[in-house]
């Protein structure tokens, strides 16, 4: 953590770390409280800044003073600028170009009154420095639509900022002002280091009244609210409006949070509020500004959680992993990986459900060749896939099988029926579409109470093709004899696969 322009008198040189002038603080403060000094080496403590050792405790500090005076230069108030158009003021246009009257009403109409007219909407947020030439960080919704984005330092001086690039999946932004001289920066820590109940302070501008410090702890990690990316930091410290975009800190300074959102029945602080994690920000800033843009891994599968009746209906020791639902055109496809297989560890690290996985893809580097182990019928295969790239791939359907002859019958608890023409048009499928229609369900049975409804599709049974009842039937009765107690199913809706696993007792 670095230290910003030093105090000429204190004769300390520029860019020193901010841990030894907090340091230095504290040792000086602890030698003129010689009593408590003796206290603190009588129980052992150490005076070094630093993280405890695992197990050992660290007690509330007495004061968040030192750090917030080392840490408030590098934190910024931000206020955003937005140009709305004025309805027009006047009669309007009544007349054709050219009529005597026009140069009478042209006054009621004057464009320069227009423009003076014009609404200039108003928003503010929080951003701190990482650097000392002039980056800073945000969040996404603090400078989306605005035209003019104006920064506001704690000395109070005030620059016009730029957009170098935006993530919206993250909600962060990456602006950069221009300065003649190098900012006050903060640097980012490692937030899987922190541990619940770990002490943070947060920084900003809340509801618009100007610098700001607050306190908690870390109430809980790995929080993810509606985002693929989510990674959140949990915490009580105080978070309202206008704290948006600036920085959940440690006691060490350093930066493990972005402060995003709250949960609120009323738009207040209740003590639950939400810091995007370093871990992820740091590496979306890396690329918005090497890039302007975020360049994330893609594997190119459609993907669901392994449940504990999946898990017995696929032969697997434990629900883990992400089961493979399609694999259109792309990365996987072309390196052989097939629908229903569960993928179980990724460039070389366990998967342990589909958020772990798409978190880990994304991290990866575009175009870099990884080794991907799935269970595949039971067996262990090991693939090495080539990634692309989220932003810019596009799925394309895979193909399907063959028409078979139509038929209906009950099956468990459902009331189905082979494809036909008829039934494409009907609910709108491809020509190519193949698979058993359900057309009724028994409501009382497991394949309702698994969401299973009317007019979708069972592509597949066992993981094997089904395009008629008998092929169906024949799953069923392959699971029975292999002592399965329930059958998997891919059932696509509106061209969107699902697995799900049918009890087979009593049926």
């Amino acid at each position: 953590m670095r230290a910003f322009a030093a105090d000429s008198a204190a004769g300390r040189p520029r860019g020193h770390h901010l841990k030894e002038a907090l340091l230095s603080t504290e040792i000086s403060t602890w030698t003129r409280q010689s009593g408590r000094f003796v206290w603190a080496l009588a129980l052992g403590l150490s005076l070094a800044i630093g993280a405890p050792q695992a197990g050992q405790a660290r007690s509330a500090p007495d004061s968040f003073a030192d750090l917030a005076e080392h840490v408030s230069d590098a934190v910024v108030n931000i206020t955003t600028t937005t140009v709305i158009a004025a309805q027009p003021s006047g009669p309007g246009n009544l007349f054709p170009e050219g009529s005597p009257f026009e140069e009478f009403f042209r006054e009621f109409n004057n464009p320069r009154q227009d423009e003076q007219r014009q609404r200039r909407g108003q928003a503010l947020g929080s951003g701190f420095v990482i650097s000392p030439d002039g980056y800073i960080v945000t969040n996404n919704h603090v400078i989306e639509s605005a035209d003019e984005i104006s920064i506001e330092f704690f000395s109070g001086r005030t620059l016009d900022a730029e957009v170098v690039g935006t993530d919206p999946k993250t909600d962060i932004a990456l602006l950069k002002v221009e300065s003649d001289e190098d900012l006050p920066f903060v640097e980012f820590g490692d937030s899987e280091a922190m541990r619940v109940g770990d002490w943070v302070m947060a920084m900003g501008n809340p509801l618009g009244q100007g610098f700001s410090v607050s306190a908690g702890i870390v109430s809980a990690k790995a929080r993810a609210l509606q985002g693929s990316y989510d990674d959140f930091i949990q915490t009580d410290a105080a978070i309202n409006r206008g704290n948006s975009g600036g920085p959940l800190f440690d006691m060490e300074g350093d930066v493990i949070g972005v402060n995003t959102a709250i949960l609120s029945p009323n738009g207040g602080s209740i003590g639950i509020g939400f810091a995007m994690s370093s871990n992820v920000v740091s590496r979306v800033v890396d690329q918005l500004q090497e890039y302007g843009e975020t360049r994330r891994g893609w594997l190119g599968v459609r993907i669901q959680d392994v449940d504990e009746q999946l898990a017995e209906a696929l032969g697997l020791a434990s629900a883990e992993g992400a089961l493979v639902t399609d694999v259109p055109e792309g990365p996987a496809l072309e390196a052989g990986m097939q629908s229903g297989d569960v993928i179980t560890a990724f460039d070389g690290r366990p998967v342990e459900d589909t958020r772990s996985l798409v978190r880990q893809v994304g991290d990866t580097t575009v175009g870099k060749t990884v080794p991907v182990t799935v269970i595949r019928e039971g067996n262990e295969v090991a693939l090495d896939v080539t990634l692309g790239r989220r932003e810019t791939a596009e799925a394309v359907p895979a193909a399907m099988t063959q028409e078979a002859p139509a038929s209906e019958g009950e099956i468990l608890g459902m009331t189905l029926s082979t494809m036909t023409d008829e039934i494409r048009q009907e609910l709108g499928l491809s020509d190519t579409a193949e698979g058993v229609v359900v057309r009724d369900l028994d409501e009382a049975g497991d394949a309702f109470a698994k969401g299973i409804r009317a007019g979708d599709v069972i592509a597949e049974a066992g993981q094997v093709p089904v395009a008629d009842l008998a092929a169906l039937e024949a799953q069923i009765a392959a699971a029975k004899d292999a002592g399965r107690k329930s059958l998997l199913l891919l059932v696509r809706r509106a061209d969107q696969p699902r697995f799900v696993a049918l009890a087979l007792d009593g049926n």
